[in-house]
């Protein structure tokens, strides 16, 4: 047998795994996860039901256009159908979206530190991630992002709010750096955390997306709406983008359970709104309270906060998981909190202020 390998390619090998937040520990003491920005509560009414009712359908294949749910989405939004693409979570949408313009010799711009799919989904293309710095105040820097478009830049990011540090993109900011970007430039404006936005200076991408035809939105049901286990988002775009995001997705991709889990969670909007106007306000004690603390925490729009902790990293992160609770740290640079239950926010604020004071 020969011991030579598949030939596979070298790019590959600058590529870190995404790595996803830890679980908390089975059987040990952590108790509550706050590590993945997942909803804390349970399915929005209506959706256990669909799921049921398509759980007796798994033999066949989900629909491959996802109409009841691209249907749905339009009305929604006021879009035409033709403007509407589905993927695997909004993040394999963006990986659709990448994989439409940018490959080889190419370049996709983005803010740093951000979304971590990012670099891994560009270079997967083939092309050259180029990340910009965040300001100090860990906010998009867009005259920087501006600056360094080139010739062979093909897309641009901007995570709004920007994961991880919760912090947004405003109104006036973001329609000068549009108009700065070429038009053969496509601009994505993901919008993962858009439904626990209350700054109104924030703009709503689908209201930018209409006049701008190099302008795409990104959606996700795995924040807001709790289907994080169920992978399903859309893009928001003209009709050229919209076509290519169909021609490069994987087909069947969006499971019939999702879709029809989707399609209730869009018609329980009452309830949908209340679960998150509570987790904003938790959000909204938990700032209070990390401030209070003697912290510096960046203003969030999105269902977690940031601290940045630099070489106390890990320490604090391994403090939080021994109380019994787990965060998301990025080594080095700092840690992310989902807002979660109330209990597991008081018991996340306990461990804060007590690492606070051993380090002072």
């Amino acid at each position: 047998m020969s011991e030579t390998s598949p030939k596979l390619r070298a790019e590959l090998d600058g590529i870190p795994t995404y790595k996803p937040g830890r679980p908390a520990a089975a059987g040990g003491t952590v108790a509550y996860k706050l590590s993945s920005n997942e909803n804390p509560y349970p399915p929005l009414p209506g959706v256990m039901e669909s799921a049921i009712a398509a759980a007796g359908s798994f033999n066949r294949y989900p629909d491959l256009a996802c109409t009841g749910l691209v249907n749905e989405l339009a009305n929604r939004f006021d879009v035409p159908l033709e403007h509407l693409a589905t993927g695997t979570g909004s993040v394999g949408v963006a990986q659709s979206l990448v994989q439409a313009t940018s490959g080889p010799g190419d370049e996709v711009v983005y803010a740093w530190r951000s979304f971590e799919a990012y670099p891994i989904i560009t270079r997967i293309s083939g092309a050259r991630p180029v990340e910009v710095p965040l300001t100090p105040g860990d906010v998009h820097d867009l005259d920087a992002m501006a600056g360094a478009i080139t010739d062979r830049t093909r897309l641009i990011f901007v995570c709004n709010p920007n994961n991880p540090t919760g912090t947004v993109v405003r109104r006036a900011e973001l329609e000068r750096f549009l108009d700065r970007v070429p038009s053969d430039v496509l601009v994505v404006l993901d919008e993962a955390y858009r439904e626990f936005i209350r700054d109104p200076e924030v703009p709503d991408g689908v209201a930018i997306y209409r006049d701008r035809p190099n302008v795409a939105v990104l959606r996700t049901f795995s924040k807001a709406y709790g289907l994080a286990g169920l992978r399903v988002g859309f893009a928001v775009a003209h009709e050229p983008v919209a076509a290519a995001l169909r021609k490069t997705a994987v087909p069947f991709g969006v499971s019939q359970l999702a879709q029809d889990a989707a399609v209730a969670s869009l018609r329980a909007e009452d309830e949908l709104l209340g679960r998150v106007g509570s987790l904003v306000a938790e959000r909204g004690r938990v700032y209070e309270g990390l401030v209070k603390q003697g912290w510096t925490v960046p203003e969030t729009q999105a269902n977690f906060v940031w601290l940045r902790l630099g070489g106390r990293t890990a320490d604090f992160a391994a403090a939080c998981e021994a109380a019994g609770v787990t965060v998301r740290p990025f080594p080095g640079e700092g840690v992310r909190i989902t807002i979660g239950e109330e209990e597991a926010n008081d018991l996340f604020l306990r461990t804060a202020e007590a690492f606070r004071a051993k380090i002072q």
